[in-house]
């Protein structure tokens, strides 16, 4: 009897615990690997958490990541959301380049974008960043400032063209350069005015990759750069030694006019409009 009792409550012990296990729902994968915290910013209600690569934000072309939590720590997964950067200057505001925003592939939690900063900020101007989002219905705003930096080398250019058009050009890739046939990509914008940037349709960007020290020597097999289907230019870039390359530009419109940049030649080593990589 005893041992029918024993046998009994093993029974329900093992039935509970199969029951429980099968309940449980699985721990969400990691979604932020890869990636560093930059800031958190908040409201009364929420808090949400910037990350990028490298921990911050530059001058250039900016892949930015966040999550929405709760101040009590839930996780947000259903949130419609917008943002607007804008550089606050002694005597006027602008904004920049930047995407729309989208949740991060096979991700629930986490939402991606980018953001060009044409300038960094100091301790009298600085970048603001508003966050606006929905979520069930309810609409929120955070706004807060941001400290962004420029990086060791030059991967953005604000420049006015020949045209009376003011354009800001990023690179994107390559992110880590090596001594081979680079993939090479670039964002190009338009300035509308002071707080709408929009792609530039059918351009052509010409490359000339110099090496200043090193007798300003070139490199072959370079491929300009022209416009994708997903707005963006590529090409190919030639890097065959490791150090500091000049990536001397020329922006060239759709009829093939060039509107800003000089061709590196006879005493002139280098172009106005320039990108720079060092590895």
């Amino acid at each position: 009897m005893k041992s029918l009792f024993i046998w009994g409550l093993l029974s329900l012990t093992l039935l509970f615990t199969a029951c429980s296990k099968n309940d449980e729902k699985p721990a969400p994968a990691d979604e932020l690997e890869g990636l560093t915290l930059v800031k958190s910013i908040s409201n009364a209600t929420h808090i949400i958490d910037l990350y990028t690569a490298n921990g911050k934000f530059e001058t250039g072309y900016n892949p930015i990541y966040f999550q929405i939590k709760t101040t009590s720590g839930s996780l947000v997964d259903n949130a419609t959301t917008n943002w607007m950067p804008v550089m606050k200057m002694m005597n006027m505001s602008h904004s920049c380049p930047f995407s729309a925003i989208e949740k991060k592939q096979g991700a629930q939690y986490t939402y991606q974008g980018f953001i060009v900063f044409q300038m960094p900020g100091n301790d009298m101007e600085y970048w603001e960043l508003s966050l606006t989002y929905t979520i069930n219905g309810q609409a929120y705003t955070i706004k807060e400032r941001i400290q962004v930096t420029d990086p060791t080398r030059r991967k953005v250019q604000s420049v006015m063209g020949s045209d009376n058009k003011r354009y800001v050009l990023a690179m994107m890739e390559p992110s880590s350069p090596k001594v081979a046939l680079n993939d090479m990509s670039v964002l190009l914008y338009t300035m509308t005015n002071m707080m709408q940037f929009d792609p530039v349709d059918n351009y052509t960007i010409q490359i000339d990759p110099r090496m200043p020290g090193m007798g300003n020597h070139g490199s072959p097999n370079n491929i300009h750069l022209t416009q994708g289907a997903d707005k963006m230019y590529r090409g190919k870039l030639s890097l065959t030694m490791t150090g500091y390359w000049k990536i001397n530009l020329q922006l060239l419109n759709a009829n093939g006019t060039v509107v800003k940049g000089e061709p590196v030649a006879g005493d002139n080593e280098s172009s106005s409009l320039f990108f720079e990589v060092e590895f």
